[in-house]
């Protein structure tokens, strides 16, 4: 979950939008975020299993059609589907923002080097965040009101990291301990990332 960048190039292309900074840090930041989570299970987990599949069901494929072609066109079709709502809404809510929402506030909440706003940004991420696309013009409007790059980093941490399906599938694989290990990590380390960015940005 943590690295779903990664592993989606769509959300790769919208982040573009950000910035060449903005992206390289969100791509890297996640990156290093999976492989800390993995060394981390490596090293208290001791061998034991960490993940419970028994609780999920073999999933129906869609990929049917023969033709590659019109595979990948189904494909594309399914990632606006699914997206492009939610990529609306992130606009509508970035506008709203610029409209209603004073540039002062954003600064005194998320700008400057201050741990407050990083740690702000990575709390908003939880609730927030609804899809990768749709976060991509909150974001943008964000940062031109004077949120912090570090703040919007540890947003783009625990957003993906805390979407509301993604945590309801990782109870399940989880169960309860490791998965408030999980979002403690998943907090710790937005934080760090986004201070790290501050002071070296």
């Amino acid at each position: 979950m943590m690295c779903s960048i990664l592993l989606n190039p769509q959300l790769i292309i919208y982040s573009t939008a950000l910035g060449g900074t903005a992206l390289t840090i969100r791509i890297v930041s996640c990156f290093f975020c999976g492989i800390t989570a993995g060394i981390l299970i490596r090293l208290f987990n001791r061998g034991k299993p960490f993940f419970r599949f028994d609780g999920f069901e073999e999933p129906k494929s869609r990929d049917t059609d023969p033709n590659p072609l019109l595979r990948l066109i189904k494909n594309i079709g399914r990632n606006i589907k699914t997206t492009g709502p939610y990529f609306l809404l992130g606009i509508l809510l970035s506008a709203l923002f610029q409209r209603y929402v004073p540039q002062d506030v954003m600064t005194r909440f998320f700008g400057g080097n201050e741990a407050f706003g990083v740690l702000m940004a990575a709390t908003i991420g939880v609730p927030l965040y609804a899809c990768g696309g749709g976060t991509i013009p909150l974001l943008q409007a964000w940062l031109m009101d004077g949120m912090s790059v570090g703040s919007a980093a540890a947003f783009m941490i625990t957003g993906p990291s805390t979407k509301i399906t993604n945590l309801g599938a990782l109870k399940i694989v989880l169960g309860m301990k490791n998965f408030l290990l999980y979002l403690a990590f998943v907090m710790v380390f937005s934080c760090a990332v986004g201070l790290l960015v501050n002071l070296v940005i």
